[in-house]
């Protein structure tokens, strides 16, 4: 059924944006709305409801706009507070519409079925066919139609940027095929017999230009300042929070439990009717128990969800059955609801259209996540993306798979995480394929949609992996002010062609070669392996050495080898981030939650718990005391989710704790 389409409430306004606001319900907000959009003369009869389209607004008034502008977001969500603007919207439009272009398009879909594009907008946007949309049941919400361009995703490949070619550039005559990478080809850059070599991007590599080795002087490049927008960490007044669950309440507020609860005895009201059954209406109290008791779940674990009620004299676990009896939490597990059943029903109406929202039923909870992990910290120097992997039960078309680190597949998220404490600074859900632009590749665009330098600041350090890393890519971070480094790919675009004095395959460990172009360096060092390194702020070489286990004379010894500064700075930072400890993970293994938003739901509870835990660590210390261990920290916060008096509760950690 087409949906109707609302005007811009700006008579004048004509090339109007896709993404609609209607006006605040907060009467002085909506007094301001209306003051602008009617230049201060209000008519007395206004329409019930009125829309104002993106255009409208400045780029920092969205929540998502890097998210929309790459292609990750079909929607904008606006910020609190935010108010337009009568500035011309053909400018502002510029900023917020990304544009596809139809060859980055073609060559993506190659081998998957043909999407169709909606033409009813201004703005380009692919939308996949039907048949895509609709994988397992009305909960899939995207694409799931593999190709060839999808598969090189899950192997952590970028299908712009590390294209195969069947035209190899071998270095020296004495190159030993067999010690290659099998798994990756080099990519032959076109160009003309001799002369210069010319990269698609615009790189130029000559075949003069050689590597050079460790004793050769490098120039090391200056340095940003680094200038962030804020004081780096916490940003809370050190007395405000002084319980574990008032840093929880930061990231998952109060009245979001309230609000899951209201959402949840809606959908189960009318799914219990259909069975000719009443719903027992749960209360935010209930909630937070129920959450105390996931968290529970994951600190002492048993080998099946009933275990936690059994009711064995020597076995069993007394915490669950005070809390929460089994049959009522198996109910909430079953309908946990995290959006409006009203407004999923209208959603599902556009199924096929551009106003198909693909993450509706989770889009409450998780701008709230965003905004509040954003809110309350901002990152020290060193940060890096990583990718997280989701695990779901049921089948859903958000499903991608992580070959090299599970066979299992699931949802996958992209997070900017601080490398010196490991804090989640912002993330977003993949939604597949047919909503991302591919003008620059999908690793580029997620860089950029998830390093924002109005909200960062200036002399940021990046550490990215091979998936990211690209000369395009860190030129133009570089342009933000932003340096990054990472692993790169010999094959990916932009990479050094010239074979002079390049690293050999038979080269003794510890071996190393470098060239700088403009203003990045790239270095091959010989480990176990041959490392490909690209950086924008190393120096090649700076007198560094590594342990590492030599062959001499059939015997394996201890040697000190040289090592570039660019691999031993990305090892130790990349080495602080692990996001591999879920609280969740033990639950949802036994319980299994049959919808993807649910799956969601729990992996938002992790973050929001680590980054409270990570936020209570750094404020404690800052005030002179000793924090929390995780440990503790996790009890304490259970037993205040659940009201627990301390006299009572007393002995109930140490009754705990022996049963982990």
């Amino acid at each position: 059924m087409p949906q109707k389409e609302h005007p811009c409430a700006f008579f004048e306004c004509k090339a109007q944006h896709k993404s609609l606001h209607r006006l605040p319900s907060n009467e002085r907000l909506r007094r301001k709305w209306l003051s602008i959009i009617f230049e201060d003369k209000v008519p007395e009869n206004l329409p019930k409801l009125l829309y104002v389209c993106a255009n409208h607004f400045s780029a920092d008034s969205f929540e998502n706009a890097g998210q929309f502008n790459s292609g990750f977001a079909s929607k904008l969500f606006l910020k609190t507070g935010s108010v337009p603007t009568r500035r011309d919207p053909t400018l502002l439009r510029r900023k917020l519409v990304p544009v596809v272009p139809a060859v980055a398009v073609e060559g993506f879909h190659a081998s998957a079925s043909v999407p169709k594009k909606n033409t009813t907008n201004n703005a380009d946007c692919i939308v996949g066919s039907d048949e895509e949309l609709d994988f397992c049941d009305q909960d899939s919400v995207a694409s799931s139609v593999d190709s060839s361009a999808e598969d090189m995703f899950i192997d952590d490949m970028d299908p712009i940027l590390d294209r195969p070619s069947s035209d190899l550039y071998l270095p020296e005559e004495d190159y030993d095929s067999k010690d290659a990478p099998q798994h990756r080809k080099r990519l032959c850059l076109s160009s003309a017999e001799g002369g210069d070599r010319k990269s698609e991007n615009g790189f130029y590599w000559t075949e003069t230009e050689k590597w050079q080795s460790s004793d050769e002087a490098d120039v090391e490049p200056p340095l940003l300042v680094f200038t962030p927008n804020q004081n780096p960490g916490p940003q809370i007044l050190p007395n405000r929070c002084s319980s574990a669950l008032q840093f929880f309440q930061l990231l998952f507020p109060k009245s979001m439990f309230q609000t899951i609860a209201g959402y949840t005895n809606s959908y189960a009201a009318k799914y219990e009717e259909r069975k000719g059954k009443l719903w027992n209406f749960i209360s935010q109290s209930d909630m937070k128990s129920y959450v105390a008791l996931v968290i529970y779940m994951g600190m002492f674990r048993c080998s099946s969800l009933s275990d936690y009620w059994s009711e064995s004299q020597h076995f069993s676990l007394s915490f669950p059955a005070k809390i929460m009896s089994y049959r009522k939490f198996l109910s909430i597990s079953k309908v946990l609801h995290l959006s409006e059943s009203r407004e999923d029903e209208k959603n599902i109406l556009k199924k096929g259209t551009a106003g198909y929202e693909r993450l509706g039923k989770i889009q409450p909870l998780y701008q709230v996540i965003r905004e509040s992990c954003k809110s309350y910290f901002h990152p020290f120097q060193n940060i890096t993306i990583v990718e997280r992997m989701v695990k779901p039960q049921a089948g859903t078309g958000l499903k991608q798979s992580l070959k090299s680190r599970s066979p299992n597949m699931g949802f996958k998220l992209f997070a900017l995480t601080d490398c010196t404490c490991g804090y989640t600074w912002d993330f977003f859900v993949y939604e597949g394929k047919s909503c991302a632009s591919r003008s620059e590749g999908l690793s580029y665009e997620t860089v950029m949609a998830l390093v924002d330098e109005n909200m960062l600041g200036s002399g940021y350090k990046l550490f990215v992996d091979k998936f990211y890393t690209s000369p395009t890519l860190f030129t133009d971070l570089l342009d933000k002010k932003v340096l990054a480094c990472g692993p790169v790919w010999p094959n990916r675009t932009g990479y050094p062609k010239s074979a002079k004095n390049k690293l050999l395959s038979n080269a003794p460990r510890g071996t190393m070669r470098w060239i700088r172009q403009d203003k990045l360096l790239f270095v091959e060092w010989k480990d176990s392996k041959e490392v490909q390194m690209c950086s924008s702020f190393h120096k090649a070489y700076e007198g560094d050495t590594v342990q590492r286990k030599v062959r001499r004379d059939a015997h394996r010894t201890l040697e000190e080898i040289p090592v570039p500064a660019v691999v031993l700075d990305y090892s130790k930072n990349m080495e602080a981030v692990d996001s591999s400890d879920c609280i969740t993970e033990h639950f949802r293994a036994i319980h299994k939650p049959k919808k993807w938003y649910q799956c969601m739901f729990y992996h938002f509870l992790d973050i929001a718990v680590e980054n409270a835990f990570i936020m209570q660590e750094l404020v404690t210390k800052g005030n002179g005391k000793k924090p929390l261990t995780r440990k503790a920290f996790l009890q304490a916060l259970i037993l205040e989710l659940t009201d627990i008096d301390s006299l009572d509760s007393a002995a109930v950690p140490l009754t705990l704790s022996s049963s982990g």
